[in-house]
């Protein structure tokens, strides 16, 4: 049953991403539920708001349903939102500057809400929200497209911005950025080889089980 909502301010867009209850299966699969119909510029300028300057927004809501939200915005089995940064129609400098948010809420809202647990080994006791922290770059439509001109500012934007949150002091954050670069290492080696190598340098007291996960990243072998 087809429920859009359109000309929702920033405020009111914000209560529709967040503001529900947490549950199985999550709200946004309902055969009821609304969705926010707006122009693709719309929803990248809501997106690049929210992340350059995330606590004044998202600071009264629980991890849970940050989670939930972010996986929202995030995946294209959940909102087509992401398709909007790929929608040439749209600046590409709006575009890349929505790329650049996400080391913005990396740094200022999950690196301090995310807990010191590696995801990609189900460690027990993680926050709920490092499983939207580590599978951002997984669930993200955009794909990697090095032989297409017109995406291959998207793709240096998106390597720039792994390697930004890489550097990030935040075990989640930094896992988070290994699993995207290891996912794009098939099409973009010899860069990734260097960021993750670079890394490692710059790293010598890494916990064991993250240094293995970066080695794994730097030759494209992740899940």
């Amino acid at each position: 049953m087809s429920n859009p909502l359109t000309n929702l301010s920033f405020d009111e867009w914000l209560v529709h991403v967040f503001d529900h209850e947490v549950r199985q299966p999550q709200w946004y699969f309902a055969v009821d539920a609304q969705y926010w119909e707006a122009p693709a510029a719309a929803t990248v300028a809501y997106i690049t708001r929210l992340f350059e300057d995330p606590i004044p927004y998202v600071c009264s809501y629980s991890n849970e349903q940050l989670n939930q939200g972010f996986w929202y915005i995030l995946s294209n089995g959940a909102s087509d939102y992401m398709f909007a940064l790929l929608d040439e129609q749209v600046s590409l400098e709006a575009r890349r500057r929505c790329i650049r948010s996400f080391v913005s809420i990396f740094e200022k809202l999950l690196a301090a809400r995310c807990s010191a647990h590696l995801s990609h080994l189900d460690e027990p006791g993680a926050d709920t929200l490092n499983l939207a922290c580590y599978m951002w770059w997984d669930i993200i439509p955009i794909d990697p497209q090095p032989s297409v001109v017109a995406h291959r500012e998207i793709d240096e934007e998106c390597l720039q911005v792994m390697e930004n949150i890489l550097n990030l002091d935040s075990l989640a954050c930094q896992e988070s950025a290994l699993h995207g670069l290891g996912h794009w290492q098939h099409h973009y080696s010899q860069t990734i080889e260097k960021i993750i190598g670079e890394f490692i340098t710059r790293q010598p007291n890494l916990r064991p089980e993250l240094l293995s996960y970066a080695k794994s990243a730097r030759t494209g072998c992740v899940l």
